[in-house]
């Protein structure tokens, strides 16, 4: 009987899970293909920063300072509903700082906010054109 393991073996009992693939070949799944939430602020875009533990000895030690991220839900005047956003906490107390979500957008420049804010932004100032618009023609 011929063994079904045989031809999926890279020698004497090993896996051929570190030999090179020929071009081309595309395997079924890949752990990079998992959708991972990123450890970043949806508004400000702090994200995860390295450093090192130290110890007493000055024995230095890889780590990861995670920012510290909270769900909420902030509430768009324009759009007139809440918006669920992942944001750090530096983020909301600039947010109420500067008087809600819609003043903070259109006060932020473009280029300092990621690409998900951008887009909320111009949702924003649609929605407020054409509240305008429609205040104009009543």
């Amino acid at each position: 009987m011929v063994d079904p393991w045989a031809a999926r073996l890279d020698g004497p009992g090993r896996f051929p899970y570190n030999r090179r693939q020929p071009p081309g070949f595309a395997p079924a799944f890949s752990f990079k293909d998992l959708a991972t939430m990123a450890q970043r602020c949806g508004i400000t875009d702090k994200g995860v920063l390295v450093g090192h533990n130290v110890s007493h000895a000055n024995n230095k030690t890889k780590r990861r300072f995670l920012p510290n991220l909270q769900a909420t839900s902030v509430l768009s005047d324009a759009l007139g509903h809440a918006i669920q956003l992942r944001l750090s906490t530096s983020a909301i107390r600039t947010i109420e700082k500067n008087g809600g979500l819609d003043a903070y957008l259109t006060a932020t420049p473009d280029g300092r906010l990621p690409i998900e804010a951008r887009r909320l932004k111009h949702r924003i100032l649609a929605a407020r054109a054409r509240k305008a618009d429609a205040d104009a023609t009543v």
